[in-house]
């Protein structure tokens, strides 16, 4: 079972760096446990590549087709009291933004408190350190 930052989903759904090793990693273990704003912060990367013009409208709307099948088979963490004061905590901790911190809380409230419990996919830096600090085995595009 693996926790997936959205830095290590949206190659999942665009070609991007890393991507056939992301891909690699869904198969052989499918269980995928995600913050319950993941889905938009995935849209949000899709539509800023759109907006950009590095992706096309046609492949914005694949990408797009890609979430919301990855979304039905995932396991979101909700959010609530305990996820609020928990990422409430980490950003004492550890130099993370707001969405990061929350998306930290969420590994660790999937994982029961036992980071050992769960591999932390992420490809950004400075929350895949805030995870390892925290006892997550990090993994990121191989």
């Amino acid at each position: 079972m693996k926790f997936w930052d959205t830095s290590a989903i949206v190659p999942l759904l665009a070609d991007e760096p890393g991507r056939l090793s992301l891909l690699a990693s869904v198969e052989a273990d499918p269980v995928m446990f995600v913050w319950w704003g993941t889905p938009v912060e995935c849209m949000s990367a899709v539509a800023r590549r759109e907006r950009e013009g590095t992706m096309s409208i046609v492949a914005a709307t694949s990408a797009a087709e890609r979430l919301r099948k990855l979304s039905h088979a995932w396991h979101e963490v909700l959010p609530g009291e305990q996820l609020r004061g928990l990422a409430q905590r980490l950003l004492r901790v550890h130099p993370l933004r707001a969405a990061d911190s929350l998306q930290l809380a969420a590994a660790i409230l999937a994982a029961e408190h036992d980071p050992a419990r769960l591999v932390f996919v992420c490809l950004d830096t400075r929350l895949a350190q805030a995870a390892s600090r925290e006892g997550f085995d990090v993994r990121g595009a191989e």
